[in-house]
């Protein structure tokens, strides 16, 4: 009688590494294996009675300013933290299921970065919403360290770099070497500031009041940081304060630079603050480098240019600026040594 054969037992449940860029307006996700697979706005639609869920992402963010009364657009993270815990976790929760569709015993390691001055309410809140979304465990890591890996700079090296990170809700300047943060300044300040600077413009000048979707736009199309253009001009439509009616004007590259002035001054500010406490010999390797921007406010036109003058240091723009901090999670989760070094509490 021949001896029957052992059945063999399979583990069902599979384990895969994600990593997010958990950004005020725009959340990116990063497969390991497959790489950024998810770019959405931070935005979650709800219904005001039943607070239920109708939207989220890309779907969500066209219903801003757009809505009848019953339903809500919110962005649950302002100035790079959580202002709403329950939506962030029922958003986080999407932007997982959508990232893992198909595998649903799927259980993921997940590393979310977090702005240099987040406070350990907030990332324990961060890393609570994360749990209860569906991670098996919860990891953050300092955006400009992400930023720093995803741009590719010798962070482990005993050499100065010099990260400026731009995003939607903050502002992150930090000197790293050997793997650390030296000196760091983080400003819950960033490209929204911006936003809300060419709103009041329009606002003061021209008595219309536009949102901060239109404002945008007009940062893309015609915002420059220094050295804007004659002549190059951008349509905007509002709403006239003095008649209340649809109105619409042509404002030039030249206004929306002057708009900016003020918020980019703050980033100067932070930059300065900075290298002020650098130390000589770290300075001396920033000279010969420079620094490098990433983050979604790098895109803006001429702001290297700017910052430059501004400074003195000769300054580059990373390699797709707006995804570094995401690469940058993938990065650690494809290097568990990096992951263990740089995750932290």
């Amino acid at each position: 009688m021949r001896p029957r054969k052992r059945k063999r037992s399979y583990s069902l449940r599979i384990y895969k590494d994600i990593g997010i860029d958990l950004g005020t307006a725009n959340t990116l996700v990063f497969l390991k294996g497959k790489g950024i697979i998810l770019e959405e706005p931070s935005v979650v639609a709800i219904d005001a009675k039943s607070r239920d869920v109708l939207a989220v992402g890309s779907e969500a963010s066209a219903m801003i300013g757009r809505t009848p009364q019953n339903i809500i657009a919110i962005r649950p993270l302002r100035d790079g933290v959580i202002a709403d815990y329950n939506t962030t976790r029922l958003m986080l929760k999407y932007f997982i299921s959508k990232t893992l569709k198909g595998m649903s015993l799927v259980k993921p390691r997940v590393l979310i970065g977090v702005p240099l001055g987040i406070t350990q309410v907030e990332k324990r809140a961060v890393l609570e919403a994360a749990q209860q979304a569906g991670a098996k465990e919860a990891y953050l890591i300092e955006e400009p360290v992400a930023a720093a890996f995803g741009a590719g700079l010798p962070v482990a090296e005993a050499k100065g770099n010099l990260v400026v990170d731009i995003g939607g809700g903050t502002t992150e300047v930090a000197l790293l070497s050997l793997g650390g943060v030296v000196v760091g300044k983080s400003l819950r300040f960033g490209g929204d500031e911006m936003n809300l600077a060419i709103v009041r413009h329009v606002k003061n000048k021209y008595s219309m009041d536009i949102g901060e979707r239109t404002a945008e736009m007009a940062k893309i199309e015609i915002g420059y940081a220094i050295d804007a253009p004659e002549g190059r001009t951008y349509q905007i439509k509002g709403r006239s304060l003095a008649s209340g009616l649809p109105k619409s004007i042509n404002v030039t590259a030249a206004e929306i630079s002057g708009a900016l002035h003020e918020p980019l001054q703050s980033i100067i500010q932070a930059v300065r603050i900075t290298l002020e406490k650098t130390p000589p010999e770290l300075a001396s390797d920033i000279i010969d480098t420079g620094m490098v921007l990433t983050g979604g406010g790098a895109l803006l036109k001429n702001i290297d240019k700017f910052i430059s003058g501004e400074t003195n240091i000769p300054v580059l723009i990373a390699e797709n600026p707006l995804t570094c901090v995401v690469r940058g999670t993938g990065k650690a989760l494809e290097e568990i040594g990096l992951l263990r070094k740089f995750a932290v509490n």
